[in-house]
């Protein structure tokens, strides 16, 4: 994982997970893993292991799978 791509999945795409996470039903392993990376990725020079990096590009995909759904266009 880049640390571009580092950096952008923590800024923008792990807090809204985080907050969907805690909010429902997930399981306590997804729990720890999710706040555990929100935790270590405040250090200044953490990265991930690749196990760790392939979890977090797998939740951030499910978790923009399920956000939205469709885009509704609103005419004025």
């Amino acid at each position: 994982m880049t640390a571009l791509e580092l950096d952008q999945i923590l800024t923008l795409d792990w807090p809204p997970l985080v907050r969907k996470v805690m909010a429902g039903g997930a399981d306590d392993w997804t729990k720890s893993f999710v706040l555990s990376i929100a935790r270590n990725g405040k250090r200044l020079n953490w990265h991930p292991s690749p196990k760790q990096a392939s979890l977090m590009r797998r939740l951030v995909a499910d978790h923009k799978g399920t956000a939205g759904g469709e885009i509704e266009v609103i005419d004025e």
